[in-house]
């Protein structure tokens, strides 16, 4: 028989647990230093003999304190000690979460990824968070996304339902860039009753004009679940590897996709795709299980 003695000392073990996990998750995992997730394999489609060292990372959402200035140029060095051919930024670049001190500019965010560097360039797309916090795009989609613009000034190319083909050792590949999926969100005054989604696969992949492999930057990870063939892979984000995840079971995504394809290499009809765990938090400052990282692709 439980004693009420026995209850209160159960009771404050509870509260202890929970205070040692609560600061783990924010103070120690939220917080902590990317590691870097490797993969290394061969795309279906792929051109034999082209070899293409990728870096990848994505959902930065820059914030006081959890993802200042100077911790974004931390991770920006990171990623050139990698010294990969290309680098992807896979979206979110701004945050929308209530626990902050304060939120950064575009231009200051943009600023701080400046810094990186790579033969074949700095590519982008944006994420829902990126067209969420700004009040004009909503209000007039016909506007470039602030974030995007930001990033331009800086000589990083975003990329909104777009293709660009590149060549590495004088092997061609497509670039392909879609617009978010969730860009608009649901808004009576702008009447609005759900979130619309603006991105175009197959207008995007009008634009590839030849048989050589095309690359997918894709926010979410939900245009790979109807995806085309003609993608030899799909890199996305958005999902924070569940951001908190419990013996298995993460409880934050909401959208059947995003569980789906929650984090990791996955396959599906022979089409494959890189989800990556991010880097920063949504909601809450909070991660448990979803260690922040940078992802390192070797393709070929």
């Amino acid at each position: 028989m439980l004693t009420r003695r026995g209850f209160l000392k159960l009771a404050a073990q509870g509260w202890l647990f929970a205070l040692v996990l609560g600061g783990y998750a924010t103070g120690v995992e939220a917080m902590g230093t990317p590691g870097v997730t490797r993969y290394a394999f061969t795309p279906p489609r792929w051109t034999p003999g082209l070899k293409l060292k990728v870096a990848m990372i994505s959902d930065i959402h820059a914030c006081e304190p959890w993802m200042s200035a100077a911790r974004i140029r931390s991770i920006c060095d990171a990623v050139n000690a990698l010294e990969a051919d290309i680098v992807f930024l896979v979206g979110d670049f701004e945050s929308s979460m209530d626990f902050v001190t304060a939120y950064l500019p575009s231009q200051e965010i943009a600023a701080a990824l400046s810094g990186l560097k790579a033969p074949l360039g700095v590519h982008a797309v944006m994420g829902n968070h990126d067209c969420w916090a700004d009040e004009a795009f909503q209000t007039d989609p016909s506007r470039p996304v602030r974030m995007g613009e930001a990033l331009k000034a800086v000589g990083i190319r975003s990329y909104w339902n777009e293709a660009v083909r590149l060549e590495k050792d004088g092997m061609p590949f497509w670039l392909a860039g879609l617009a978010d999926q969730m860009a608009l969100y649901p808004s009576r005054r702008l009447g609005r009753p759900d979130l619309i989604s603006l991105a175009d696969p197959e207008a995007t992949l009008a634009k590839v004009t030849d048989d050589a492999p095309v690359l997918m930057l894709a926010h979410e990870p939900h245009a790979f679940h109807t995806g085309s063939e003609r993608i030899s892979l799909t890199l996305s984000g958005h999902t924070h590897g569940g951001q908190v995840k419990l013996l298995g079971w993460a409880p934050m995504p909401d959208n059947p996709d995003d569980r789906r394809y929650l984090y990791g290499h996955m396959q599906k009809d022979g089409r494959h795709i890189v989800v990556s765990r991010g880097l920063g938090c949504s909601a809450l400052p909070i991660r448990f299980g979803a260690w922040p990282e940078i992802v390192s692709l070797e393709l070929g």
